[in-house]
């Protein structure tokens, strides 16, 4: 899980994805962007309602921002969190493509 990438060597990068009370998901997106840490949050269609990308030093930043941050949101439910094993960035200036 120690990954080199955008934020160097020891980055722990994560998907946190939440189940959230009906209605309230666009309500939650907007709380979500100025938050420290994330790098990008998404409405989801599914399971899951919300996904998180996160970026981390260290495991006890991840356990305070999952337990002080994203489980104190209005509106949350439940929460899965997924720690990358390995990351690929695409190159600066290059898009990504998925279709």
């Amino acid at each position: 899980m120690w990954l080199k990438g955008e934020g160097g060597i020891g980055m722990i990068y994560t998907y946190i994805l939440g189940k959230v009370k009906a209605g309230t998901e666009q309500e939650i997106l907007d709380s979500l962007k100025n938050v420290k840490r994330m790098k990008k949050a998404s409405i989801t269609y599914g399971v899951y309602d919300i996904c998180i990308e996160g970026e981390f030093k260290t495991m006890e930043e991840l356990d305070q921002f999952i337990l002080n941050v994203i489980r104190k949101i209005p509106g949350i439910q439940e929460t899965v969190t997924l720690i990358a094993s390995k990351t690929i960035f695409a190159q600066p200036g290059q898009a990504i493509s998925f279709g």
